[in-house]
């Protein structure tokens, strides 16, 4: 059984998501700007620019592809703070990790390669994120929602895992963290996976409600943010 389909967006509604994702790069550009010393040091700062990079692209492919779009179906309590660390927790993680890296504290060894290896691992994780969600189209959603024809995702991205959106979403916030260095930046990703486990939990706990036996089989075969080869 198919979920249903969303009509195509309208251009005035990509345009909009497209100048949001322009604003979305340039707050984080300014974080990072603040976090470093200046905007000076960010332009001189190669990291820091690719990493800018790979989120104005992400972005910009979601604006442009817009697989997600709003269908009405029964939606569950999701508690407003945890929706909100969520948002904050991967903004806030980047500039804490900068501001490390400016004052030379607690410095993950590792050099230029553990740097660039940060954000080849926030490019894929990034990439991850964004296919999950495109898979799932209107599926995805901010909260805890059982749509119309619901139908269960087990193909693809969703094959071996539950939650490759989340885990994807924690990698490219890792990859932010060793991209400039400072364990700092470990503070908010640990909450940050706290909050990903206690809401795949509810997630889950809504699934198996709705679905039964055929989630139970499913989640027998497949892990949760690891897969299960």
């Amino acid at each position: 059984m198919e979920a249903p389909r969303p009509s195509p967006p309208a251009r005035g509604t990509r345009a909009a998501a497209v100048l949001a994702a322009f604003a979305a790069t340039a707050l984080d550009a300014a974080l990072l700007a603040w976090a470093l010393g200046g905007i000076p040091i960010l332009l001189g700062h190669w990291r820091a620019l690719a990493l800018l990079g790979v989120w104005f692209g992400g972005a910009l492919l979601l604006a442009i592809a817009q697989p997600v779009r709003a269908v009405e179906g029964t939606r569950r309590a999701s508690d407003p703070l945890r929706i909100l660390g969520l948002f904050v927790l991967p903004v806030a993680t980047p500039p804490l990790a900068a501001w490390g890296e400016r004052l030379n504290l607690a410095m993950i060894p590792g050099g230029d390669a553990r740097g660039w290896f940060g954000v080849a691992l926030a490019a894929a994780g990034l990439g991850l994120r964004i296919a999950a969600m495109a898979q799932l189209g209107s599926r995805f959603d901010p909260t805890i929602a059982i749509l119309p024809g619901h139908a269960l995702e087990s193909r693809g991205l969703y094959a071996r895992m539950r939650h490759p959106g989340y885990a994807g979403a924690w990698l490219a916030a890792a990859g932010a963290v060793l991209a400039f260095g400072s364990a700092l930046g470990l503070i908010p990703l640990a909450l940050m996976a706290m909050l990903l486990g206690a809401r795949a939990t509810d997630e889950e706990r809504a699934l198996r409600e709705h679905f039964g036996g055929a989630w139970e089989a499913y989640r027998a075969r497949t892990g949760g943010f690891v897969p299960r080869l």
